[in-house]
């Protein structure tokens, strides 16, 4: 098990590996997991770390305690308001740095779930829009609330908008109320939703199900699926011709080809 700590020890990012699959634990419950500069820092080696590791095939993303995330840490933030800028160089440095943080994500060759037990808030709701997949407790909560504090969710509003209707998602951040984790299940900014307590055992189901996936179609896939998002219909089906002509090329779609003609299981070689 690998561990993140901050520069007085505190703990507050837990990693392991399992049959393939890497564990990022949140570990900062009393400060309700918030992405702190620290936590930010430690994703983003973690996730570095996770995208050069072949041997991992998915990733689940969890937290300890009551909530999976409360977004940035605002006594962190508002400590730097006596900077001689009034903190603004460091609340630029912190925004960019989380947004690199949530690209890394998307850029990931592995596909990332969520797996929320609690309330997710924020910065912490744009994490779980973030992930690839997402499981919930039936218990977990979901807002984007900086309305009410006068701190509009702006960056959060990035990952929400591509997740869910515009309508629901300016509704999220006008009001700031939370949507519950059924209510979020319908508005497809999750998943699955599964009874509290049995959601670390429901995602890792899910990132084995992906895992027995060949990786070189999952890279591939995932890659192709963000970039086409964006694109117009016309530009969307010929990139996506092409990328399907390559796949075609690769060892592993032959050999799935041919082990279902052969119906036989497939023995993937990632590549």
């Amino acid at each position: 098990m690998n561990v993140h700590a901050r520069p007085d020890g505190t703990t507050i990012l837990l990693r392991e590996k399992r049959d393939g699959i890497a564990l990022l634990t949140l570990n900062n419950p009393a400060a309700r997991n918030a992405l702190s500069e620290e936590l930010i820092e430690a994703l983003g080696t973690a996730f570095a770390e996770v995208g050069r590791d072949p041997s991992i095939r998915a990733v689940v993303v969890a937290a300890n305690g009551p909530a999976f995330s409360a977004g940035h840490d605002l006594k962190q933030l508002t400590a730097r308001r006596s900077d001689a800028d009034g903190g603004k160089a460091y609340f630029r440095h912190v925004m960019t740095s989380c947004s690199a943080m949530m690209q890394q994500i998307v850029a990931l060759p592995q596909p990332v779930i969520a797996c929320v037990s609690g309330v997710a808030t924020a910065a912490g709701c744009q994490l779980v829009a973030t992930c690839d997949l997402a499981v919930a407790s039936s218990q977990a909560r979901f807002a984007t609330p900086g309305v009410d504090i006068g701190l509009f969710c702006s960056t959060p509003m990035v990952a929400l908008t591509r997740n869910i209707p515009r309508k629901n998602a300016m509704h999220m951040l006008l009001t700031g109320e939370p949507v519950t984790a059924d209510e979020a299940l319908r508005l497809g900014l999750v998943n699955k939703v599964v009874p509290h307590g049995a959601e670390r055992d429901a995602a890792f189901e899910l990132a084995q199900r992906v895992a027995s996936k060949s990786a070189a179609a999952v890279k591939i896939g995932k890659q192709a699926f963000y970039r086409q998002a964006d694109m117009s219909l016309a530009e969307a089906y010929t990139f996506a011709a092409e990328v399907m002509t390559e796949n075609m090329m690769t060892h592993d779609a032959n050999e799935g080809i041919c082990a279902f003609i052969e119906k036989r299981d497939p023995e993937w070689e990632d590549r």
